[in-house]
């Protein structure tokens, strides 16, 4: 893919080389075109550079969702759009979720518009996301979504659950105990990892199991996303602990 359009704002592939951008505002109705290189850090962050105009605010609309982000401050990864309806359509009615990794609301808005919760309680690290996580709690009127702004390692043992999202690609197994601890009996547990492809039915089952110790483990489904890199699958384990 060359570009994916983001609100008003066009982001090139980091190969994608041109050198009159004229075309590409007509054609999308943009305000902004830009790069981003790679997200750094837990706090997930995007190393990026203009290439045209200077608004990096914007809103976009995603499964009858609305996003309010800044491209410049947070990161937004659109080829997880499926994933994302994918859980809220799981949710059941009077569900507590957590959502560990919550961002701008990718998981916890779709939850919130599309099931009845009775809360999903969404933890977020980045100040910045944590901002726009609030803002679209506002702009999607949503009332059952308790924003926290903290480091979910140390916030989640606050909290139990019946369902918990760990909607983070790196490491996410470091921060397994502390989902697993506050996870109901007969609680659902999605985890995300990037595996390569031979590993893709054992090494994030055997994490998920050793981490749960002596709580028994159904793996409901492993959901492949999309291509990390070469070999390398982006990948959900649904798991069910009692």
């Amino acid at each position: 893919m060359k570009y994916k359009k983001i609100g008003e704002i066009l982001i090139l592939d980091k190969n994608y080389e041109m050198d009159n951008y004229e075309e590409l505002l007509q054609k999308h109705k943009v305000k902004t075109i830009m790069k981003i290189d790679h997200i750094h850090g837990t706090k997930r962050e995007p190393v990026y550079r203009i290439l045209y105009g200077n608004e990096t605010e914007t809103i976009n609309k995603e499964n009858g969702c609305l996003f309010k982000l800044d491209l410049s401050k947070v990161m937004w990864s659109k080829g997880n759009n499926n994933e994302r309806l994918r859980i809220a359509r799981m949710v059941s009615e009077g569900e507590t979720v957590i959502d560990m990794f919550a961002g701008i609301g990718y998981f916890s808005v779709p939850i919130g518009v599309h099931a009845n919760p009775k809360e999903v309680i969404a933890i977020e690290i980045n100040p910045n996301s944590y901002h726009y996580l609030c803002e679209n709690i506002r702009l999607n009127k949503l009332d059952t979504i308790t924003p926290v702004l903290g480091d979910c390692r140390e916030v989640t043992a606050n909290f139990s659950a019946d369902r918990i999202i760990m909607g983070y690609v790196k490491t996410t197994h470091h921060y397994l105990n502390a989902a697993i601890n506050s996870l109901n009996k007969g609680g659902v547990l999605h985890y995300h990892e990037t595996v390569p492809e031979k590993l893709l039915e054992t090494r994030p089952v055997e994490r998920i199991k050793s981490h749960a110790c002596e709580r028994e483990v159904e793996v409901l489904k492993i959901n492949k996303i999309k291509k990390y890199s070469p070999g390398v699958w982006h990948a959900v384990i649904d798991a069910q602990i009692y």
